[in-house]
């Protein structure tokens, strides 16, 4: 759920700030169909998607100048580096605010306390490697607007995905969630910015279900995101939380620090079984709506949860699956995606939603 704020304190500015998203990657050579999970490719080196907008360090003045509540919570990290106050939720909050602002143009963002406030970097690296997945099945071109449909699975208070996504891609999203409050929160966000031709949010009303009673029939989308809990317990990740505090060398007990260090609802953070059996439900239930979305993905946490992933694919009829790798600053990370499409019903896909007809 929440990614290492190392990552903040290795990034940060915009200078100047970026109104569009860099020319896209050549693409990767296209996969041929396989029954079972590719296995995932380490990157060379460890560093942002080229077209993440946050690169290199963070122009705290631009910032500042654009969200003035920003300039209270700017700090000197041990490296001698602006930065802000990672113990503090309302610093974090009031980062994210600043860096929406700045870099997707959301002129109102806040979330309830308490709720998942997520680094956007992380999230952002996410949307710009399953744009990369779209073009890698599509000779080499990102589909970008209106036609291509995507389903976040949990978007969360936040609907950060959301937000990211139509700002680079023009995509256009539904986002679920099972809380009314977290519901609430981003049809606030989605009015207040004017996005509600391009973000619809919809509850997900059976707390036991992740995708079954959610769809209309007639619904298609092109791309699902998750980012699932991680965790089987509170506990769990408290525990988790604190391991982080210890690596960043925050734990001073003279210092009252958060319990968990990005928020979070109990829905957010863990469930029953945890990440595999959360992912496992996913992977089950999309079979089920096989015909009615083209490409499922789910962000992973831990490479140990693989094996068992990829077994419920196998087990489920995926077509076609890949592992994608990813890594911001210290963090690695990852997305499982996988389709029940042949190469030829992708390809009529393809040919009925993304290609003009004049």
């Amino acid at each position: 759920m929440w990614d290492n704020a190392r990552h903040f304190l290795s990034q940060p500015r915009i200078d100047p700030p970026m109104t569009a998203p860099r020319p896209p990657r050549p693409a990767r050579p296209k996969p041929k169909p396989a029954t079972e999970t590719k296995a995932a490719v380490p990157r060379e080196k460890a560093s942002l998607h080229p077209r993440n907008r946050h690169q290199g360090h963070y122009d705290f003045p631009a910032l500042i100048k654009g969200t003035p509540e920003l300039a209270r919570f700017v700090i000197i990290n041990p490296y001698g580096k602006e930065s802000i106050d990672f113990a503090s939720p309302e610093a974090v909050r009031v980062f994210n605010r600043a860096l929406l602002k700045s870099f997707y143009g959301i002129a109102h963002w806040d979330i309830p306390a308490d709720y998942l406030c997520p680094p956007v970097p992380g999230r952002a690296d996410y949307v710009h490697f399953l744009a990369d997945l779209l073009a890698n099945h599509n000779e080499g071109e990102i589909p970008r607007g209106a036609a291509v449909k995507v389903l976040d699975v949990g978007t969360g208070a936040n609907c950060v995905y959301p937000l990211i996504g139509y700002s680079d891609y023009r995509w256009h999203f539904l986002g679920s969630e099972i809380d009314p409050t977290a519901i609430a929160s981003a049809k606030t966000i989605v009015q207040a910015n004017g996005l509600a031709k391009a973000i619809q949010l919809r509850q997900q009303t059976n707390r036991k279900k992740i995708l079954l009673g959610l769809l209309e029939e007639a619904e298609r989308f092109d791309l699902t995101m998750c980012n699932p809990p991680f965790h089987a317990s509170l506990e769990e990740a408290t525990r988790g939380s604190q391991r982080k505090w210890r690596a960043l060398g925050k734990a001073d007990p003279k210092r009252k620090l958060p319990v968990l260090n990005f928020g979070g609802q109990a829905a957010e953070l863990w469930c029953e079984g945890g990440e595999v059996r959360f992912v496992t439900q996913l992977i089950g239930e999309s079979a089920q709506l096989a015909r009615q979305v083209l490409w499922f993905s789910t962000l992973v946490s831990k490479v140990s949860n693989l094996p068992a992933i990829q077994a419920a694919l196998k087990k489920a009829g995926a077509v076609h699956s890949e592992v994608v790798e990813m890594s911001q600053g210290q963090k690695q990370s990852r997305f499982v995606a996988w389709t029940f499409h042949t190469e030829a019903q992708q390809q009529a896909w393809r040919q009925a939603r993304w290609v003009r007809k004049d």
